[in-house]
């Protein structure tokens, strides 16, 4: 069944599955039809999130479990809705011992039964880097001790850590005695260790430097059918109506993974009275620039960060693009190209952060070398500098190769990351870099089993290295508009044109109709209402260093120590994250906003590893950032600069507000299906997680609701009418055609327009874009009808109003049906 539209909830025990069933009222009149559920299967306790999972056959009793969660559907079934479901089958939470599977192999190393579930190097006992000292010290100081508990022996680390005792060494009682635990631990199938060998020395894949979550081996048809029960299950009961699947690149096969799950999917019969499938399959995927989602893997598209990255890129003008660039170079000295930022931080994470990952991946590369006498002379060395040059300048996460074969689409990928590395491989060594790259494309020589092997580990490890170094690092250190900086962004392209718009949603009208669209999720680093308030700066330039300027001299008794690049991306911060009504003299309300952005600012600082870091995190420059948020939210010290701020946020609400109703009037117009994230249908100014995951105010929202007139519902109102028009026309919208509708005048460049037609119906969608030259310091986010002058549409049916500035003289949106 495709959802009409769906809603996100992230679950968690503060926010239940009967917290859901009391809102199915609220989002059945918004017009949602389906619930998009965070993981549901029982994750570790107290999990705000849902995505360390420890137990995957069962649905988590702090949501309410399996009864909680039936009630739910009944009461979603009632209205003729349904769920949606995330699964994660890349990884589990491994912390504590509430993983049953995890514990199993520490206890009974590679004969337990679930040894083969995990993707562990057997050839050394499993690495637990969970000590604050190395081992010795830990021993020393008295940290490790064995307790029993229910009558068994278990090795406990600060009082918190469990880890179980062989069967063999059950025997005996508890004790503190550091020589007889040294001998115990010799003895067992794992070894402890301090927490910074985990990056060069862990024999077992993590999900990216998080050694809390244990890659899974999804690939295994035991490993598939016990992660996969659950879902399965619910979806043959009629429960749920699809999956959306987290992380499907950090898995051996992706394409294989995804096919097999849509053959499972559709070969499980429904009930009768449950809606008829097909399941609605989705798949977290980041495309790379210019990369197409492969259409023969039997998914209905992304989860929709593609979608995000066009129409955030939409609202920016390129003419913003230089001044901007000039701007953050002169304040930070950091270079304005994007890819010279992306290399360092490629070469930094590598370097810092997944020694252990190459190593292995190394070692897989020269065993198949060594494999055939075609490449025995290939040195380890070699090996290592092809692979690692490689990963620095990789244009996509990962190629889709199986060792004996690759897609056609990994072709361009390979010709794109052999023509970018040739700058960076020594003297003489091109042919090794060849050599990586045939075997990634599968026609390499040597052993089959370990040319699998190798290719396997390079494109798990090519993934989290894109992710880690350009959404985990170089976003944190790229300041130029922070807009352009997000999960899935391409940061090297500052904006969009009207006519690539159109080829991406006619493209995903043609192949991925069902794909979903978003523009806030879970992982944003910043609110789609921040992200349309920060692209108007685009827009005015030289405005905003005007008063760039004026604020670094305001602000320059509180920041001595800061980095200016710091200071400017934290002036973005503050213009882009101010919330909506706050005064400039509500000391409370200043002081719960700092909160959360000194929140924001040390994660920040700690994410970009230049003056900080979570594993050396420098308390004292913190200190000193923190300082001066305080002080510039502080209406005692900082008056000036906030009279300013807030005289600047008014010069660009207009703009700002007709940026975030098109992203709206987008979302629920293209081909697709739109999500909305839980909260966003008010104005979202959040920031990177947890800031994006706060409680949300449902009560408000249903009074808006009701009463679409009162101040501050315009961005419900209008997505309350398209989901109106969604649920009235839903062939239209479900299989519509999407037809860009010519503009001609002198204003045609501020103009996208479109058609979607499903037989007699038809729908023309008209969105202005980058007004602020019109709106700026006004109080109408509608450019007067005048300033439109004579800019028309071409093509339209008789009789239809094709003059812009009559279609957009009251909003800047106009969604109709024509006849």
């Amino acid at each position: 069944m495709t959802p009409r539209a769906t809603y996100r909830f992230q679950f968690h025990r503060d926010f239940t599955f009967a917290d859901a069933e009391a809102l199915v009222p609220y989002l059945d009149r918004l017009g949602v039809s389906h619930v998009y559920a965070s993981p549901i299967t029982t994750a570790r306790s107290g999990s705000t999130h849902g995505y360390d999972v420890v137990d995957p056959t069962r649905i988590n009793p702090e949501l309410g479990g399996e009864e909680a969660f039936r009630k739910l559907v009944k009461a979603l079934r009632a209205r003729d809705m349904g769920v949606i479901i995330d699964i994660v089958p890349n990884h589990m939470g491994v912390v504590g011992s509430e993983n049953a599977w995890w514990m199993d192999v520490l206890a009974h190393g590679q004969n337990s039964a679930y040894a083969r579930f995990f993707d562990i190097d057997w050839r050394e006992p499993v690495l637990l880097p969970v000590l604050g000292t190395p081992l010795s010290e830990a021993l020393d100081q008295g940290a490790i001790e064995i307790v029993v508990e229910d009558g068994r022996r278990f090795v406990c680390a600060y009082g918190e850590h469990r880890f179980p005792l062989r069967a063999e060494d059950q025997a005996g009682g508890a004790t503190a005695d550091s020589q007889e635990i040294r001998a115990l631990l010799e003895r067992q199938h794992y070894r402890l260790a301090s927490w910074r060998t985990a990056n060069d020395a862990l024999n077992w894949r993590r999900f990216f430097t998080v050694s809390e979550l244990a890659g899974l081996r999804i690939e295994d048809p035991e490993v598939f059918e016990a992660v996969h029960a659950l879902p399965l299950r619910l979806y043959a009961e009629g429960l749920i109506d699809g999956v959306r699947v987290d992380h499907v690149d950090g898995l051996t096969d992706p394409a294989g993974y995804c096919r097999t799950l849509r053959a499972r999917l559709d070969a499980t019969p429904r009930p009768a009275d449950a809606p008829p499938g097909p399941a609605y399959l989705v798949i977290e995927k980041i495309l790379g620039a210019g990369e197409p989602l492969s259409d023969d893997w039997g998914v209905d598209g992304t989860s929709g960060y593609d979608f995000m990255e066009e129409v955030a890129a939409l609202l920016h003008a390129p003419e913003g693009e230089a001044p901007l660039d000039r701007l953050w170079e002169e304040i930070s000295g950091r270079p304005a190209d994007f890819e010279a930022e992306e290399l360092e931080a490629r070469r930094h994470m590598l370097a810092w952060a997944f020694e252990g990952q190459l190593t292995r991946c190394v070692q897989a590369f020269a065993a198949l070398a060594a494999s055939t006498p075609e490449t025995e002379g290939l040195t380890r060395g070699m090996l290592r500098r092809a692979i690692e040059r490689l990963l620095w300048v990789f244009p996509v996460y990962r190629t889709y190769g199986t060792g004996d074969a690759a897609p056609e689409g990994d072709a361009e990928i390979r010709e794109i990351a052999r023509s970018r590395v040739a700058a960076h491989v020594p003297p003489g060594e091109e042919a090794v870099v060849d050599r990586v790259l045939e075997w990634l494309a599968g026609t390499g020589p040597g052993d089959p089993e370990l040319a699998a092997e190798a290719v396997r580990r390079f494109q798990q490890l090519s993934a989290p290295i894109a992710a880690k170094a350009v959404e985990d690092t170089a976003f944190y250190r790229y300041g130029r508009l922070l807009s352009r900086n997000d999960v899935g962004f391409d940061a090297t392209r500052f904006s969009a044109s009207i006519a690539e718009f159109h080829a991406d949603a006619a493209g995903r009208a043609e192949r991925f109709p069902r794909g979903m669209l978003a523009t806030a999720t879970h992982d944003h680093k910043r609110g789609e209402d921040m992200r349309a308030r920060l692209a108007t700066l685009s827009e005015l330039p030289e405005a905003w260093r005007e008063a760039v300027l004026r604020w670094h001299a305001l602000a320059a008794p509180y920041a001595d120590g800061v980095d200016p690049g710091d200071v400017y991306m934290l002036f973005q911060t503050l213009f882009g994250a101010w919330p909506d009504g706050l005064a400039i003299d509500d000391a409370g309300g200043l002081v719960a906003f700092a909160d959360r952005v000194v929140a924001w600012q040390q994660k920040a600082l700690r994410e970009a590893k230049l003056r900080s870091s979570w594993e050396a995190p420098n308390e004292s420059y913190e200190g000193a950032a923190e300082g001066l948020v305080r002080a510039l939210l502080d209406p005692g010290k900082s008056g000036d600069f906030l009279a300013d701020l807030q005289a600047f946020l008014a010069r660009t609400a207009a703009p700002a507000r007709a940026n975030a109703l098109a992203q709206v009037a987008l979302r629920y117009t293209v081909p697709g299906v739109p999500d909305c994230y839980q909260g966003t249908e008010l104005p979202d100014f959040s920031l990177v997680d947890p800031d994006n995951r706060r409680p949300v105010d449902y009560d408000l929202r249903a009074q808006l609701l009701a009463d679409p007139t009162r101040q501050g519902a315009e961005k419900l109102a209008l997505i309350a009418r398209l989901l109106g028009l969604r649920r009235q026309h839903p062939a239209l919208f479900a299989s519509g055609d999407y037809r860009p509708v010519d503009v001609r005048g002198r204003r045609a460049d501020h103009v996208l327009a479109f058609t979607r037609a499903a037989g007699e119906e038809r729908l023309l969608a008209v969105v202005a874009l980058r007004t602020a030259e019109a709106t700026a310091g006004t109080e109408t986010p509608t450019p007067a009808r005048d300033w439109w002058a004579d800019t028309v549409l071409d093509g339209l049916p008789e009789g239809v109003e094709t003059r812009v500035g009559a279609l957009l003289c009251d909003e800047p949106t106009a969604i109709l049906i024509i006849p």
